[in-house]
């Protein structure tokens, strides 16, 4: 039991697996921290100085704070700001992984296309032969 909980421990799936899920998770602190210092701010000015991350609608009548953490501890608020936040990260984050889907598919055709022109077929006998008899009318010749 021991040796093949060893042999499904390191297999090169299993490690693969592992190395994605820790790059996953780095990728999305980066992406996560891309959205929020870099994107949302420039669209917050282009948009006056608007700052989505507090955008609600109250849903009840007690809700009288400004800003969202204290309206949720009042009541019931429809915040759509958190939601336009998550959508445009989302879209940025499909567009990278799109781009480097993109990336890595040209790399495969690439390589293969470079394999496929290194492995050219070895002339048949009958090529050889005629090989050979055009050299040597072109050496008497």
């Amino acid at each position: 039991m021991f040796k093949e909980f060893k042999e499904f421990a390191l297999k090169g799936n299993l490690i693969d697996m592992a190395v994605a899920f820790v790059m996953g998770a780095a990728f999305i602190k980066l992406s996560g921290s891309f959205i929020e210092d870099l994107i949302m701010p420039l669209i917050g000015r282009v948009s006056g100085g608007m700052d989505f991350s507090n955008k609600f609608i109250a849903l009840s009548d007690k809700v009288t704070a400004t800003n969202l953490v204290e309206a949720r501890k009042a009541g019931a608020v429809f915040a759509y700001g958190n939601f336009i936040t998550v959508g445009i990260n989302f879209v940025i984050v499909a567009l990278v992984m799109f781009l480097v889907v993109k990336a890595i598919n040209k790399a495969k055709a690439l390589a293969a296309n470079t394999a496929a022109k290194a492995v050219s077929p070895e002339p048949s006998a009958t090529e050889k032969l005629l090989t050979e008899i055009r050299d040597l009318l072109k050496q008497k010749g």
